[in-house]
């Protein structure tokens, strides 16, 4: 299926590996040349808007694995979650732990609305979903792919797989990369967007640039935890629940989702997103207070208990929850979750409502509004791993995306200290300063 400009080709048809040589001749000095670190969203989108900008630039992408687009390919469980429904740029700036501050000129630039525009110009529709998600309309990562990369091949940016950016270094007027495969290649221009933690490279040549560089630790990650009844209920979905770890100021509220290994879901994953430094410190050894009635206090919860055995004394308690009440009182717990809470309450499995003494339903009631479960590790999705930590922001300009001490130098991506919850935050982080970086490199 084709969408606008958008074929179905391979990534590694674009361009042949080139020489250091065959990249200098093609490229006069009235052209910029451009070699960008990495192909991955950030690094494409630059790529994109600088051969865009100016037809005339020798743009080239170095990329030392085989594939590029992986992130983009495997995200939102195969559907790429391209950004989010919130247009105001300031707001959406709030969802980023780290580098609220300097993404809101950036995203007053290149904001959530241009990137929908930018893929609908190219023949590709995104929607939106209940939770402000925006997804291509075809449900398929493949359309994300398929469209940049043949935005790239009509552009004329060549990409050099199996072909990494080991070192660069500053002379009079241009620099001098050290490629894996084509050697040593000369630019006007270099656009570090190599990604994350995972990918140590971009990070060391900004240091070698003297960029200080903050310590990359995970972010938007699920819990583990050996307790049985936890993993027992893999796949249970529940929404609201309050999350925090008491000793901090970490609290998150949204949907939760047990798991084999623990507890996941975005509730869970927006919280390890504002406390991985935090946790990271704690060695993701810490109790993770759970509240199944968001906003209840515990004498309420006994009293709404209270309420149900009245209206409900012959009922079973383990058959009859509160997710079965009318709407106005529901809490919407599902029946396995609502049947651990009463084992672990001490509630017999035949008692009745107007059965139901004193101790187990006050020990239920605390339950429902704080129930306390031992972390003893993370678990990361591999495919959509993101990290805070990288390139300090303070040395960057974040209007070009240049760096402040080396001229020519630009960012992208990951390899900066920026990290959004999931939600297609960090996708758009990356439209936004690939956007600026490949726009400033074209003049």
């Amino acid at each position: 299926m084709r969408f606008g400009v958008c074929a179905e080709i391979s990534i590694a048809k674009i361009a042949p590996r080139m020489s250091s040589d065959s990249i200098s001749d093609a490229d006069t000095p009235r052209n910029p040349r451009v070699v960008i670190a990495g192909g991955g969203a950030a690094g494409f989108f630059a790529a994109i808007t600088c051969a865009e900008a100016n037809p005339q630039a020798g743009i080239h992408i170095f990329e030392k694995s085989s594939q590029v687009l992986t992130k983009v390919a495997h995200s939102g469980g195969g559907r790429c979650n391209v950004t989010h429904a919130c247009f105001e740029p300031r707001d959406f700036a709030t969802r980023f732990p780290r580098g609220e501050r300097p993404l809101i000129r950036p995203l007053h630039r290149f904001s959530a609305s241009e990137t929908v525009e930018w893929f609908a110009a190219r023949g590709v529709r995104l929607k939106t979903e209940a939770d402000g998600r925006m997804f291509p309309v075809t449900n398929s990562s493949e359309t994300i792919v398929r469209c940049l990369e043949d935005s790239a091949l009509q552009a004329g940016v060549q990409v050099h797989l199996r072909d990494g950016v080991e070192s660069a270094s500053r002379g009079s007027d241009e620099f001098v990369v050290e490629t894996t495969g084509s050697g040593s290649v000369a630019c006007d221009r270099l656009i570090l967007a190599t990604g994350g933690s995972r990918v140590p490279d971009g990070a060391r040549i900004a240091a070698a640039f003297g960029h200080p560089i903050l310590p990359p630790v995970p972010s938007l990650f699920a819990f583990d935890t050996t307790l049985p009844w936890v993993r027992g209920l893999a796949g249970v979905s529940v929404n609201p629940v309050e999350v925090s770890v008491p000793g901090t100021s970490l609290r998150q509220t949204g949907p939760l989702l047990f798991t084999h290994r623990g507890l996941s879901g975005p509730a869970i994953l927006r919280l390890s997103a504002w406390g991985a430094r935090e946790l990271e410190a704690r060695g993701y050894q810490f109790t993770l207070k759970a509240c199944w009635l968001p906003g209840t206090t515990e004498p309420a919860a006994e009293e709404f208990l209270r309420s149900l055995a009245a209206a409900n004394p012959s009922r079973m308690v383990k058959n009859f929850h509160p997710g079965e009440v009318p709407s106005g009182q529901s809490v919407g717990l599902p029946s396995r979750l609502w049947e651990q809470l009463c084992g672990l309450a001490g509630v017999a499995a035949e008692t009745r409502w107007s059965q139901l003494a004193r101790e187990p339903r006050r020990t239920l009631a605390r339950l429902l509004v704080r129930t306390e479960i031992p972390v003893s590790g993370k678990s990361l999705n591999k495919e959509e791993f993101v990290t805070c930590g990288g390139v300090d922001c303070e040395e960057i300009d974040f209007l070009t995306m240049e760096s402040r001490l080396c001229p020519g130098l630009h960012f992208a991506g990951e390899l900066l200290d920026i990290d959004g919850i999931t939600g297609g935050f960090n996708f758009q982080a990356a439209w936004t300063t690939g956007f600026l970086a490949g726009n400033a490199c074209a003049k």
